[in-house]
Order: C-alpha cells, then structure tokens, then sequence
C-alpha cells in the first residue's frame, strides 16, 4: 500500500547559525513527522548574537521555489516566517491566492530574539493588509501583537482579551505567545475565530536563555500538525506541547555566546 507524506512548505529566511529561520522550520517538521520543503525569501548573516547582513532573493526566485514545490510535490500546510518587504509579503500573497493553499500559519516575523528588525518598516501595512487575511491562524509573540494592535499588553491578566480582539481585528484565529512578560508562568491564548472561543495554555517559565528560534519552530511544529489532519485547535495544543519540551531538552546546552538553539530532536536524540 502505497503511503504518503504530510507535506508542509515554509516560506521563510534563511539563518546561517542553524537556530531559526528555515533550519529550525525543517527541523521541527521533521521532528513533528512532517515532510518539509522550503521557498528561501532572504539569506541572513547571523549567529546565537544577532544578525550582521540581510540580502533579500530576487521575487522571481521566490516565485520559482514555490511553484516548482506545489507543482510536483504539492502542499498541505504552509507557514511563512520571515518575509522582510512590501515586494516578498505581495508575492507570497499572491501565490497562496493562485495556488488557493489551505492552512497558512502566519508567524508575523518582525524581530529577532537578538533585537535585530527583520521586517523593513514599510511593508508592516502590507503584512496586515495583504497576508494576514489569507491566514487561518498567527502566532504573534506580545511585542509582534502590540505593533498589530497598536496597543500595549501589560500583563497576563490582558492577554486574552488581546488575543480576541486581535483575531476579530484582522477575522483570522490567533495564537498569542506570552513568553515575553516578566512573569514566573508562561500564558498562551488561543482564540478560535471560527467558534469565537478561547484557550488558555499555561505552564511555569523553563529557565533557559537558549530560546533562539522558538517562533519559528512552534508555527511550524502547528504547521506540521494541521498537516497530518489534526484540528487547528489540536495541533496547536501540540506545537505548544512540543516546544516546551524542545526548550526544556534544550536549557543546559552551551552552544555560542549568545542565544542559542532548542533541541528540535528530543524525542529521538537522546544523552
């Protein structure tokens, strides 16, 4: 009998330190059971420190990556991460219109865990205008969903509130990340667009400053899941899942001088 793979596309950039970016995104699909391809949107200089370059891929490359992807391979699930200007977040709008693709988790990537912009300033109202709507779920952190919202997010108390008004903002279904706040628990809201519900993922804070690239590998750990058919709901449930335990494998790790990397493959690499 003839088996077939969950197949999840990232559209996203590429980081030469390994930690995030396409190579976390790969990483966490494999590890979710998924089978990951990718469409390269810009080539980044970076390490655990922070990021020294960016050269963006000419659009028609971009363009090519994607199409060569869905028309052989085909597509389940798709992610985008960091996709830096007005010209890349217009074309990967497009080609998810063109190719009408199902489950697009949006990681609104503005921000690297080392400070540095990764979304010129210009194409955010491209992002909310053009992208986002296309969506079935985002999964801003607190910083990313202040800027979406144009309003602060004090406290845990807040979030939830946040997150419903954030979905009923832009009519998508948002997973926002608390992992921000100064505070000894760790608060994600799910809200469901669709059934105008909420749910609340809470869990101590994992002491660890190796938290490089854990946007990047939860929505596409989601991406993954919604990929092998679980609900959007589940599979959030278990991107969640996986990347707390991605980090806590991953906190005793020396690797750089900076932030560094989870460990993508706990489940099978052990020590």
């Amino acid at each position: 009998m003839t088996k077939t793979y969950a197949r999840v596309l990232t559209i996203a950039g590429s980081d030469s330190g390994g930690g995030a970016g396409i190579q976390a995104d790969l990483k966490a699909m494999s590890a979710c059971d998924g089978y990951g391809m990718s469409a390269i949107t810009a080539l980044t200089a970076q390490n655990t420190i922070g990021v020294r370059s960016i050269h963006s891929v000419p659009i028609q490359m971009i363009e090519d990556q994607v199409n060569a992807v869905i028309e052989d391979i085909g597509v389940d699930a798709v992610k985008t991460g960091m996709l830096h200007s007005s010209e890349i977040i217009n074309t990967v709008a497009k080609l998810v219109k063109k190719f009408d693709l199902k489950h697009l988790i949006v990681d609104p990537v503005m921000v690297a865990t080392s400070g540095d912009k990764l979304l010129q300033d210009k194409a955010l109202d491209t992002l909310k205008k053009e992208l986002i709507p296309l969506a079935e779920l985002i999964t801003p952190n607190l910083p990313e969903a202040e800027i979406l919202l144009e309003d602060s997010i004090s406290d845990s108390s807040s979030i939830e509130n946040a997150a419903a008004t954030l979905a009923q903002k832009y009519g998508v279904s948002v997973l926002l990340k608390g992992g921000h706040l100064e505070e000894n628990e760790v608060i994600d809201v799910f809200y469901d667009v669709k059934k105008k519900t909420s749910s609340v993922f809470s869990a101590s804070k994992i002491d660890s400053k190796n938290t490089h690239g854990t946007g990047c590998t939860l929505s596409s750990a989601i991406a993954t899941f919604r990929a092998r058919g679980f609900t959007l709901e589940d599979s959030v449930k278990n991107g969640i899942d996986y990347i707390r335990k991605a980090i806590a494998a991953g906190a005793e790790y020396e690797l750089g001088n900076g932030s560094g990397p989870v460990k993508h493959f706990y489940q099978i690499w052990n020590d």
